[in-house]
């Protein structure tokens, strides 16, 4: 029976998409309608700049994750091409380049002659691309994927503090929603971490710390041009 280890790695991609999504919406929107309310504006003005924060930000992260994956994937397509090229116009030199990184990982010279003439053989794209290069063909990145998970993980993040505002009574609604997106952001560093077997503490000590950093520092500006208005 095959034995299965576990291991997590395969999830750091899109893991870390879905964590810095959901953590930006929730510092950004929190942010924002707490800086607007504690400069005594009108819970519709409240509302109406949470919508624009949440709309925007979230537009924001979608067109900033294509711009970078698509030039993620445009590196990735002219490394493989570029490798293409080579195997084709010096392919015993692409052998012996082969050769020469299965030595450094510890392959007597016979041994690494031989892999990387199987691998060659099989798919040597692949086995250039995997080794040298660290890349999948058939897995590049992808920019509409990277685009739409993190507009929807902000999107997310952002709607808990915004229904905080909204939904809770008005003398609650400052301490209620920095309260909610405190324990949004706990809950979203115990999770990120449990899935990746990292420590729990430490991770949601740093998105709480860094959190109520953010959130605080507005409030107190949304306070200080409010009352000078």
């Amino acid at each position: 029976m095959p034995h299965s280890e576990g291991h997590r790695t395969h999830i750091g991609g899109w893991l870390r998409a879905a964590v810095l999504g959901a953590n930006d919406g929730i510092v950004s929107t929190a942010s924002l309608v707490l800086g607007v309310a504690a400069a005594q504006a009108s819970p519709a003005a409240v509302l109406t700049a949470g919508l624009a924060g949440l709309v925007g930000g979230a537009l924001s992260m979608a067109a900033g994750e294509y711009v970078s994956v698509s030039s993620q994937r445009d590196l990735e397509r002219a490394d493989l091409a570029m490798e293409r090229q080579e195997l084709a116009e010096m392919p015993e030199h692409e052998l012996e380049e082969l050769t020469q990184i299965y030595e450094e990982r510890g392959l007597e010279r016979p041994l690494a002659e031989q892999v990387a003439a199987a691998l060659t053989a099989h798919d040597a794209l692949q086995a250039h691309a995997r080794d040298e290069l660290g890349l999948q063909p058939g897995e590049l990145a992808r920019p509409f994927e990277a685009a739409g998970s993190s507009a929807l993980a902000f999107a997310v993040g952002g709607v808990v503090p915004l229904l905080a505002m909204v939904l809770l009574p008005t003398p609650l609604r400052v301490a209620g929603t920095l309260l909610v997106a405190l324990v949004s952001l706990a809950s979203l560093g115990g999770w990120s971490a449990y899935l990746g077997r990292a420590n729990i503490g430490r991770a949601v000590a740093r998105v709480v710390v860094g959190g109520a950093a953010a959130m605080g520092l507005t409030w107190a500006l949304g306070s200080l041009f409010g009352a000078a208005m």
